[in-house]
């Protein structure tokens, strides 16, 4: 999925949902811009899969932009209109991740 995702984003084939703006507009490690979204999936891996989610199969990308600042993108893929679907992108708290990639439990 991650390919087809990435793909989409060099394509600019990719819908920001409305919380994933208002999410990246009021992050509290400030503000995301959608160059930093893209450059982190870039570079970023699928750290959790939610492949039974409605309407579309989504997952947990964890990824660095190129000034190293750790985003965590969860978006779905939908094949029908062949695009990436970013739901919500934040910056990852330290003390309730390990690595910024599992979860403290």
């Amino acid at each position: 999925m991650l390919e087809k995702i990435r793909n989409c984003f060099k394509l600019g084939k990719v819908l920001y949902t409305k919380h994933a703006r208002d999410e990246m507009e009021l992050e509290e490690f400030g503000e995301i811009k959608e160059e930093e979204v893209f450059e982190a999936v870039l570079n970023g891996k699928i750290i959790e899969n939610y492949s039974d989610d409605e309407p579309y199969p989504s997952c947990l990308v964890y990824g660095r932009t190129d000034t190293d600042r750790p985003l965590h993108i969860a978006c779905a893929y939908s094949k029908h209109d062949d695009m990436a679907i970013i739901i919500t992108v934040y910056q990852p708290d330290p003390d309730k991740w390990i690595e910024f990639e599992r979860r403290k439990v």
